[in-house]
């Protein structure tokens, strides 16, 4: 099994040294490697990192031109690892990640932007490991395999997040999403769902989960392996309101307006549900208290809700 790591980079030499330093150190030789970097303007030489220098510092090969863009493709110093650095103009992110997928060999796909990194040297062994060796078969078939990741602020304190394991349904949708920094993707399933949506900025990750998952049935599991690092200072996490109308603007192409008024007006129920059965004891109160209302109202109907006919 071959996974292929993509990592898409536009003026962050500093994150890209980061991202591919935990790339290249990882003890697994199964994987291929590719960076799709976007020209950006570099600074000048001397005092200021740049996004070639990166590339050439750890790739020790000069840029070539290849059909119209710069490429350099590697050979790792393992000699396990293969792929490239392509650099050329793009439109943006989605655009630049729809260009690694049409070059990725691996059977799995995993992105890792720039400014982003693996946790430790073992990410790849470790998820292979639990793809090809699962108990029981147990993941046999899955699409979309996650694994955790640990947020980094700019201040440089983190905190872990830990998948839920719940069934992934349009709620996981209409209220969060999938992670995308730690998730293993097949890569015959953008064969079958299409590539991201190049019209959105944010939020086209997520409108191809829930499209792959509500419309194309892509089984999803989950591992507690921390796969990433990720960079909390990306425009995904600060431009709140952006995300925000991307997503409602999705919501209401992909979902009947009758089931999307439900998911407006009762998903804050849910939430208020399933916080409560956190607490066990809490819950039990507020649950006797709701059965009390349930008789109240039951009896009203049948006992209380009569009146004589005038």
């Amino acid at each position: 099994m071959l996974i292929t790591i993509i990592t898409i980079n536009y003026n962050n030499a500093a994150g890209l040294q980061k991202t591919v330093e935990s790339v290249l150190s990882q003890s697994s030789r199964d994987f291929e490697y590719i960076v799709v970097d976007g020209d950006a303007p570099q600074p000048p030489k001397g005092g200021v990192l740049r996004d070639l220098e990166v590339i050439d510092g750890f790739i020790k090969e000069k840029a070539k031109t290849v059909n119209g863009f710069t490429a350099c493709n590697w050979h790792s110093p393992f000699g396990g690892v293969g792929g490239g650095f392509y650099s050329e103009p793009d439109t943006g992110i989605y655009n630049a990640m729809n260009k690694g997928i049409r070059m990725a060999k691996g059977e799995f796909i995993h992105f890792l932007n720039s400014g982003d990194w693996l946790v430790d040297e073992h990410v790849v062994e470790n998820m292979l490991f639990a793809l090809s060796s699962p108990p029981l078969g147990e993941l046999e078939g899955v699409d979309i395999f996650v694994g955790n990741k640990i947020m980094v602020r700019p201040d440089g304190k983190v905190r872990y997040g830990k998948n839920d394991k719940r069934p992934v349904t349009a709620l996981t949708f209409y209220r969060g999403t999938i992670e995308h920094t730690s998730a293993y993707i097949r890569r015959s399933l953008f064969d079958v769902v299409g590539m991201y949506d190049e019209n959105l900025r944010i939020v086209s990750d997520w409108k191809w989960y829930f499209d792959a998952v509500l419309n194309h049935h892509a089984q999803v599991a989950f591992t507690d392996i921390y796969v990433s690092y990720f960079d909390n200072s990306g425009i995904s996490s600060t431009n709140l309101e952006l995300d925000k109308a991307e997503r409602r603007q999705i919501l209401e192409q992909m979902l009947a307006p009758v089931v999307l008024a439900d998911y407006d007006r009762h998903h804050l129920a849910i939430d208020q549900f399933e916080r409560l059965q956190r607490y066990p004891l809490i819950y039990k109160f507020f649950y006797l208290i709701e059965r009390i209302l349930f008789k109240f109202d039951k009896w009203h109907m049948k006992y209380w809700g009569w009146k004589k006919k005038a």
